[in-house]
């Protein structure tokens, strides 16, 4: 009994050696195997951060590029827009002022139709009030006329009583010379 104290421990450390053995040669190539494949996985997962920030860093600097041209035609589009309203509010002013303009030329150019107006019916009145004297003055010339010939013809017979009466004292005389 006392050699199984000694063999079963010592059988057990062989069968233990042997795996132990085993276990050992195995271990460490396991061991770097698993260490290269994290250290693979590392160097992987370092060039796929790479490869990502490279593409974060190119898609950012496009989105900003991007940003960049519609910022920039945002800018165009809001002075094209300013310009535009600048325009707008000028001709607005343009045509207020040219509509304020062209009131006071028709208020000035309906003061001076009535002062014309105004003028028209003075020399309308005048017109008529020569034309009733035109008409006075022949009349009355041709009733003038009438009375020169009525004082003519007048005359003539008076002309003709004195030369008649003159007659008559002048054979009333010769007869009381020859009476």
């Amino acid at each position: 009994m006392n050699k199984v104290y000694i063999i079963f421990p010592l059988i057990c450390t062989l069968i233990f050696g042997g795996f132990y053995y085993k276990f050992e040669k195995g271990y460490e190539a396991t061991q770097l195997e698993i260490k290269r494949k994290a250290d693979d996985e590392l160097k992987a997962k370092v060039a796929r951060d790479l490869a990502a920030r490279e593409e974060a860093i190119k898609a950012a600097v496009e989105a900003s590029k991007k940003r960049e041209t519609e910022r920039k035609e945002r800018e165009r589009i809001a002075e094209l827009k300013a310009t535009a309203r600048q325009e707008a509010e000028d001709r607005r002013q343009k045509t207020y002022d040219e509509r304020n303009r062209a009131r006071d030329q028709v208020v000035r150019l309906k003061k001076d139709l009535d002062e014309v107006k105004s003028t028209f019916g003075k020399l309308d009145d005048e017109k008529k009030k020569y034309i009733d004297e035109q008409a006075f003055l022949k009349t009355y010339v041709k009733q003038a006329e009438a009375n020169v010939k009525y004082y003519y013809d007048l005359l003539e017979k008076i002309d003709a009583a004195e030369k008649a009466k003159a007659a008559q004292a002048a054979a009333a005389a010769a007869a009381a010379k020859k009476a």
